[in-house]
């Protein structure tokens, strides 16, 4: 192994904090390896006036990042689950997942709840699983989709005459903005997108010393609870272009898993929820995928691809 490791990240505030902590540790455990971090654009840095459902969806924050380190330009790549794709270039692979910060929803206000928002409101978002999720609950209020890092969605709030806006609870906490949040929206309104508050790392899978060596970083637990996440993200064919929503907890060695599928509008939505042995994570996630696209969410998600993005999808049978 190199003496010198580098790291792929972006470049916002959060991103770099993310790539840093993982730094941090590896030099903790390796005071010999010098860690550094190279900063690289993606498309999704890029396009910030278009919603994500319309211009590809969460691979646009890894692309070239994963094309550097197929170059060898960078040794591994820390990335926020939540924007992980399910499916990974040949030769790169997901081989740690961190214990997983908070993963709900923080809403940010003046000073309201989420129930407390006046009737019409305006709230920020940059998710379609949001929205879905809490249309359904007050179909009063007006969505504004909202883009760029976790700063500039904070100041919307003031520049654009919103109510509220709503973000990871994750991002706010690790950059030192607990402050700002009003109200800390629990998962049976607003469940969280597959993979939020736990960082990923990616690597080749051919250098096997490389995987050795950050192996240390994964929790099993998280490991376990997002794998499981993703497992039902994959089998619905989904990402950002769809409401979908998954969260699992393990308890001992028991997994349970809650799924959410809906139209845009959140008129229409399945729910439902499973456990099982925590070591069965990936059977779990599929299985639930399965019972609510037969209980009405591969009708729901036709209709989402056809009417709402515009384009025909293959869902699952």
């Amino acid at each position: 192994m190199s003496k010198l490791l580098k790291i792929g990240t972006r470049s916002s505030p959060l991103a770099l904090w993310q790539a840093e902590w993982v730094s941090a540790r590896i030099r903790e455990r390796y005071p010999d390896i010098e860690v550094t971090l190279v900063k690289i654009k993606t498309t999704g840095d890029m396009i910030l006036n278009v919603p994500l459902a319309q211009v590809g969806g969460k691979g646009l924050f890894v692309k070239e990042i994963e094309e550097a380190m197929l170059r060898g330009e960078v040794d591994i790549a820390v990335h926020s689950m939540k924007d992980v794709p399910t499916v990974f270039p040949p030769g790169l692979g997901l081989t740690c997942i961190s214990k997983r910060e908070d993963p709900r929803d923080a809403l940010v206000s003046r000073g309201l709840s989420f129930a407390e928002l006046p009737h019409g409101a305006r709230v920020g978002t940059s998710a379609l699983r949001r929205q879905a999720q809490l249309l359904a609950h007050r179909p009063d209020l007006e969505m504004v989709v909202i883009r760029g890092n976790v700063q500039t969605r904070l100041a919307k709030l003031e520049a654009e005459g919103l109510d509220a806006v709503i973000l990871a609870a994750a991002g706010l906490k690790r950059l030192g903005f607990s402050d700002k949040v009003t109200e800390y929206l629990p998962v049976e309104l607003s469940l969280p997108a597959i993979g939020q508050g736990a960082l990923g790392i990616e690597c080749r899978l051919d250098d096997q010393e490389l995987v050795n060596l950050i192996s240390f970083l994964n929790d099993l637990e998280t490991q376990r609870a997002v794998g499981a996440e993703r497992a039902f993200l994959l089998r619905c064919e989904g990402g950002c272009q769809v409401p979908i929503a998954a969260f699992a907890e393990t308890e001992g060695d028991q997994l349970r898993l809650t799924g959410f599928i809906s139209s845009v509008d959140g008129t229409r939505s399945v729910r439902g929820n499973i456990s099982g042995p925590a070591e069965s994570f990936l059977s779990l996630g599929t299985e639930l995928a399965d019972r609510l696209l037969a209980d009405g969410g591969r009708e729901i998600l036709s209709e989402v691809y056809q009417r709402e993005l515009g384009g025909e999808q293959e869902i699952p049978v």
